[in-house]
C-alpha cells in the first residue's frame, strides 16, 4: 500500500529558482577572492615572521630576488585555491614549493588538512601524506645551496622540520576531522532510516487497526442489517394477508436493507479478509463487558500468570460496541505483552466505569526470570494500533515502564463518544500530525545557527594556523641554532679597500684620537687626501696610547700606519696642601 507521507529530502525534487545559477556563481567568486586574499596574507605574514628572526633574510632572499619570490608566492596561492578539486596534487606541489620558498608553509598546512579530510581511503591518504613529506625534504635538500640555505644536509633537516609541522600535523588533524564527518554522516543516515522505518511501522499498525475496526463494524452492522432484513421479510409475508396495502412499504424496507447491506460490503470489501483474533474465539455483543474481561483474566491465570482483577462501576453492556471492543483490545494487548516479555510477573488489571469515562489500567511488575534475548523489546505496533483505536474514540492511551521496573498501560475512553464529526476530527488530527509544517521562525534560526557554526569554524581554523605558524618558526629557529657556527675572524682592513667597506665594519673617525695624534704622528703619504683616526679598544701601556691611522686617496685606502703617542696627565697636588681661590 503506498504511503501517504510526504517525500523525504532524498525523494523530493529540488526547487529551482531563476537566480540560483548566478547567485551560486557569485558566491563562488566571492569565496575564491576571499581565499586568495587570505592566502596572500598568510604568505606575507610567514615571510615577515621568518624575516624578523635574525639571519633569516639571507636564508630566504640571498639568491632569490623580489620578482622570483612574488612568482613563487603566486604559484603557491594558485595551488591552494585548487586544493578541493585536486587535493593530492595541490599538497605535493605546495610541499615541493615549501622546500624552495619556506614562506608558503602555512599554505602547505591548509592543503594537507584538506587532502587528509577529503580522502576517505586510508591507504591513499597515508600515501599522499608520505609523498608530501618526501617532496618537502627532497626539495629542501636539492635547493639548499642555490637558495642560500647553506649545505644540503642543513636543507634536508630544515625540510624535515617544515614537513613535520606543516604536512604531518595538519594531516593528522584533517584525518580526525574527516573520520568525524563520515561518522556523523553515517549516524544521520542511520537515524533517518530508523525514523523512516518507525514511521512506516506506525503507519502499517494504524492501517491494520483501522482495517480491524472496519471489519468489526462490518460484522456488527451487517448482523443488525441481516436481522432487519429478516424481520422485514416476515412482516411482508404477514401483511400480505392482514393488510395488503402495507405490503409494499414492508417490501421497500426489506429492499433498502438489502441495498444497505450490499453497499456496506462494497465499501469495506477492499480491506480483504482478516483472520480470527487471538484470545476469545470471536468478537460478539458481549465483547468488553465484565464477563468478557474476566474470561481474558481467567485465560492468563490458566497459563500461570498471577493476575489481580478489579471492576468498579456498572457493566458496559449498555455502552456502544466500539467502546466495549476498545476495552477488550486494551486488556488483551496488555496481557499478551505480559505473556511474551514478562512471563510470571504479577499483573493488576483494573477497569473503572464512572458513567462518563471508562478507565482501563493494566500494570505488571518485574518478571522473576528475564525474557530471552530473542524476544527483544517488541515492535510497539500493537500499542500503536491501540493508540489509533482509542484516539478515534476521543480518548488517550499511555504506555511505558514504571519506576519499579515493570510496565503500565492506561487507557481513558469516553463512555459515550460522539459519532461522526468528532471521530473524523480525531482521525484527521492523527493523520495530519506527521505533516505539520515547521514554524515560520525556523528559517532565521537555522540561518543564525549556520552563521554561528561558520564563524566558529573560521575562528578555530585561524587559531590552528597560528599554532602551525608558531611551531614552524620555532622549528626553523631550533634548526638554525643547532647548525655549527663558523669560526670568528676579526675584520682587518686591507690596502685597496674603499672607504664604504671600511666604514661598514663600524670603523669611523674619532675626534679625541685625532687630537691626541696631532703633532706626534708620522708624516702622511704625499698622495693622501685625508686620514681617519678610529678608536682603538686597547689600554695605554707605559704611558703611551696606541693609534691606527687610515689614509685615503679618492676614498681608496692607500696606507695603514700604527704608532703610539705619550699620554699627558695632570700633576697631582701634594698631600696635606690646600688650594685657595
Amino acid at each position: 500500500m503506498p504511503s501517504s507521507a510526504p517525500p523525504t529530502a532524498a525523494q523530493r525534487p529540488p526547487t529551482r529558482s531563476p537566480f540560483t545559477g548566478p547567485g551560486e556563481q557569485g558566491r563562488q567568486l566571492w569565496r575564491a577572492a576571499g581565499e586568495t586574499a587570505l592566502a596572500g596574507l598568510l604568505v606575507l605574514l610567514t615571510y615577515q615572521a621568518l624575516d624578523w628572526y635574525q639571519g633569516q633574510p639571507s636564508m630566504l632572499a640571498m639568491t632569490l630576488d623580489g620578482s622570483v619570490m612574488v612568482a613563487l608566492a603566486l604559484v603557491g596561492i594558485g595551488l591552494v585555491l585548487v586544493r578541493r578539486r585536486f587535493p593530492a596534487w595541490s599538497l605535493l606541489g605546495l610541499s615541493a614549493l615549501m622546500g624552495l620558498f619556506p614562506a608558503t608553509g602555512l599554505l602547505t598546512a591548509v592543503a594537507s588538512y584538506t587532502a587528509a579530510r577529503q580522502t576517505e581511503a586510508r591507504r591513499r591518504r597515508g600515501a599522499v601524506l608520505l609523498a608530501g613529506l618526501a617532496s618537502a625534504m627532497l626539495a629542501g635538500f636539492a635547493s639548499a645551496p642555490d637558495t642560500g640555505l647553506g649545505s644540503r644536509p642543513y636543507g634536508l633537516v630544515l625540510g624535515a622540520v617544515l614537513a613535520a609541522t606543516t604536512v604531518l600535523i595538519p594531516g593528522l588533524v584533517g584525518t580526525a576531522g574527516g573520520q568525524q564527518d563520515r561518522l556523523v554522516r553515517a549516524l544521520r543516515e542511520r537515524t533517518a532510516a530508523a525514523e523512516e522505518a518507525r514511521r512506516l511501522a506506525d503507519s502499517e499498525a494504524r492501517m491494520h487497526e483501522r482495517s480491524r475496526i472496519a471489519a468489526e463494524m462490518h460484522d456488527l452492522v451487517g448482523h443488525r442489517l441481516s436481522l432487519i432484513s429478516l424481520h422485514a421479510g416476515g412482516l411482508e409475508m404477514a401483511l400480505q394477508e392482514q393488510a395488503p396495502e402495507l405490503r409494499e412499504e414492508a417490501a421497500l424496507v426489506r429492499g433498502a436493507t438489502r441495498d444497505a447491506m450490499r453497499e456496506l460490503r462494497e465499501a469495506l470489501g477492499v480491506l480483504g479478509p482478516l483472520g480470527r483474533d487471538t484470545g476469545t474465539d470471536a468478537l460478539t455483543d458481549a465483547t468488553g463487558t465484565r464477563p468478557d474481561i474476566e474470561a481474558l483474566v481467567a485465560e492468563s491465570r490458566g497459563v500461570g500468570v498471577p493476575v489481580e482483577f478489579s471492576w468498579d462501576g456498572d457493566d458496559l453492556d449498555a455502552r456502544p460496541a466500539r467502546v466495549r471492543r476498545a476495552v477488550h483490545r486494551v486488556v488483551r494487548e496488555a496481557l499478551t505483552n505480559v505473556h511474551r516479555y514478562a512471563a510470571g510477573a504479577h499483573v493488576t488489571v483494573a477497569v473503572t466505569h464512572t458513567g462518563e469515562r471508562v478507565k482501563v489500567q493494566a500494570r505488571n511488575g518485574v518478571p522473576p526470570v528475564p525474557p530471552a534475548a530473542t524476544t527483544g523489546l517488541g515492535s510497539g505496533r500493537g500499542l500503536t494500533g491501540l493508540r489509533e483505536r482509542v484516539a478515534l474514540l476521543g480518548g488517550t492511551l499511555e504506555a511505558g515502564p514504571t519506576p519499579g521496573g515493570g510496565f503500565s498501560v492506561t487507557a481513558d475512553i469516553p463512555a459515550d463518544p460522539a459519532s461522526g464529526a468528532q471521530a473524523e476530527e480525531a482521525e484527521d488530527g492523527a493523520a495530519a500530525a506527521p505533516h505539520e509544517e515547521r514554524p515560520q521562525g525556523s528559517t532565521p534560526v537555522r540561518a543564525d545557527r549556520r552563521l554561528q557554526r561558520g564563524l566558529t569554524s573560521a575562528a578555530v581554523g585561524l587559531l590552528g594556523l597560528a599554532g602551525v605558524g608558531a611551531m614552524m618558526l620555532f622549528g626553523v629557529i631550533l634548526v638554525n641554532e643547532a647548525r655549527p657556527s663558523r669560526p670568528y675572524h676579526p675584520f682587518e682592513p686591507r690596502v685597496g679597500m674603499t672607504r664604504e667597506q671600511v666604514q661598514r665594519e663600524w670603523i669611523t673617525d674619532n675626534d679625541i684620537v685625532r687630537a691626541a695624534a696631532a703633532g706626534r704622528e708620522p708624516h702622511r703619504p704625499a698622495s693622501a687626501t685625508d686620514c681617519m683616526y678610529p678608536w682603538v679598544d686597547t689600554k695605554a701601556k707605559g704611558g703611551r696610547l696606541p693609534i691606527v691611522r687610515y689614509c685615503f686617496r679618492s676614498d681608496i685606502l692607500i696606507s695603514i700606519d700604527r704608532f703610539t703617542v705619550p699620554v699627558v696627565t695632570e700633576p697631582q697636588p701634594p698631600r696635606g696642601s690646600r688650594t685657595h681661590d
